[in-house]
């Protein structure tokens, strides 16, 4: 299996299934239709470095997934290679299409882990509507409603992959906005002065534009906000003149790569998308030993992090297998064979 990923990063899919479609997806996609009859060994000869020592996991075969989109895949290889470093064989089946398909094969035991992101889980396979604004406590929620599912959610990273508006550094010191309570107070003061470029999705999800701008009292003109593809939000709020403001994901490696400013979410409105290993629970009672192979690799993640390893593979064009690898020897979690 080639480890390779789409240049562009896909839409955040995970978001898209509402809980009344998810029944009719699941009947639709049996193991075939979810990609899940390919997959192939990891032939990388690497071995423990500050991971792994001991090789805790010989003996075990592993199979790691992941959602179609860059950042997923990334975080898949990541725990396969080390995985195979613990003394594991591991089976790759990242790439699946679509969130439902992932995460079936881990409920099934298909896959017996993946990086799922606490958000998704939540509010589009556990039907919650509301997030918890505590990052700790969505997971620990997660966690706990998981176990019914039969999955067993192990410690969150930093790593937060959720929505936000950014702006370039010219308008940055323009406007002199820093978070949006500060984009509200400029609609109020200079209303020509806040245009948006959003993808489609955005614009009507209430966790979106519109539950942003309630919950931050912006009164947005619908000739404000202009509707794009993904790929060109970036472009225009890197250009600034099509629209001051750009919908983002704040772990996508465009963003320092285009000189983009973050903005922050100070009525912490959006929801926590903390990525964390969520495993098939007779996997773990198996080999327990995987909780302490993962828990510092997971540590490391940030968004500063998944920023930079996006950037290789959606900016550089890198192979995602390659990037985590670099970076999982860069950090001595594991070593070269």
């Amino acid at each position: 299996m080639a480890h390779r990923a789409p240049h562009r990063r896909t839409r955040r899919t995970r978001r898209r299934a509402a809980a009344a479609a998810l029944a009719g997806a699941l009947l639709a996609a049996g193991p075939a239709g979810c990609g899940l009859v390919s997959g192939s060994p990891m032939s990388d000869t690497v071995k423990p470095g500050t991971v792994g020592r001991g090789l805790p996991l010989k003996g075990a075969e592993l199979t790691v997934t992941s959602k179609e989109f860059t950042e997923n895949i990334i975080l898949g290889q990541i725990m396969g290679l080390v995985f195979k470093a613990a003394g594991a064989t591991v089976i790759d089946k990242t790439n699946i299409q679509g969130t439902i398909g992932a995460r079936e094969a881990v409920k099934s035991g298909t896959a017996d882990g993946m990086y799922e992101y606490t958000g998704t889980a939540w509010i589009t396979f556990l039907g919650n509507e509301h997030p918890i604004a505590d990052p700790h406590r969505q997971w620990a929620a997660v966690r706990d409603a998981d176990r019914a599912n039969g999955l067993d959610w192990l410690p969150p990273a930093a790593l937060n992959n959720t929505y936000a508006l950014a702006l370039n550094a010219a308008n940055e010191k323009k406007y002199g906005v820093r978070n949006l309570s500060d984009v509200a107070a400029l609609l109020k003061r200079d209303p020509g002065a806040v245009t948006l470029c959003v993808e489609n999705e955005f614009a009507t999800r209430n966790d979106g534009l519109p539950g942003m701008a309630k919950a931050y009292g912006m009164d947005i003109p619908p000739a404000a906000i202009r509707k794009m593809t993904g790929g060109v939000v970036y472009t225009e709020a890197s250009q600034g003149t099509a629209c001051t403001f750009g919908e983002v994901f704040t772990t996508d490696g465009r963003i320092k790569a285009m000189g983009l400013t973050v903005l922050a979410d100070d009525r912490h409105f959006f929801p926590n998308y903390n990525a964390a290993p969520e495993m098939h629970a007779a996997t773990m009672r198996k080999y327990p030993k995987i909780a302490g192979v993962l828990a510092p690799v997971t540590a490391a993640l940030d968004n500063e992090v998944a920023q930079k390893l996006n950037r290789e593979v959606d900016v550089a064009g890198r192979d995602p297998h390659e990037v985590a690898r670099d970076w999982l020897i860069g950090k001595g979690f594991i070593t070269a064979g």
